[in-house]
């Protein structure tokens, strides 16, 4: 159930009465939209990891879209940011929805396969990313307990499976 449902109760055990979410009075629910890159190098994709809730978590290089860039922009900004490597995006993986049980919020996340280009080495990452590691496919399913979410390792077995599809597909008007 979404915020604006009639019949949402609050903290404190209080019926909401909120009207339902529509276009037409300018009330609707959005997801987060956030991108992510499966940078492969040598048989080894690229890893962060990252501190989420005190908690020491794996993921792909990943985050949200910020105003004015596009999405494939977002996808190699925020692989800079959290790994210090530029990337080239080669082909797109897939577009996937997940709601987090822990909090309810929604997120439309975009990932795309990419190769490598070149390492800042001396580059200050994200805050709250620990370290950008190169990892074996195996090693990372052997940390799925630790992975952020389940997105982690359905966005790899989909590129491990041969997802690829065209970047023009995505389009920025």
């Amino acid at each position: 159930r979404q915020i604006g449902d009639n019949g949402d109760i609050d903290k404190q055990g209080f019926k909401l009465h909120l009207p339902p979410m529509s276009y037409r009075t300018g009330t609707f629910w959005q997801p987060d939209v956030t991108v992510a890159t499966v940078v492969e190098r040598d048989g080894h994709l690229l890893m962060v990891e990252e501190r989420v809730a005190g908690s020491l978590v794996f993921n792909q290089p990943a985050g949200h879209l910020e105003s004015g860039e596009s999405i494939l922009q977002a996808a190699i900004r925020e692989t800079l940011e959290e790994t210090g490597w530029q990337v080239g995006l080669t082909a797109f993986i897939g577009a996937y929805q997940w709601k987090a049980p822990e909090t309810g919020r929604e997120y439309l996340r975009m990932a795309f396969a990419a190769e490598p280009l070149q390492h800042d080495t001396g580059r200050a990452l994200d805050e709250g990313i620990v370290a950008a590691h190169w990892m074996q496919p195996t090693e990372i399913e052997a940390l799925a307990d630790r992975h952020r979410s389940p997105l982690v390792s359905r966005v790899i077995a989909d590129y491990l499976n041969g997802s690829r599809h065209p970047l023009a597909l995505l389009q920025s008007l």
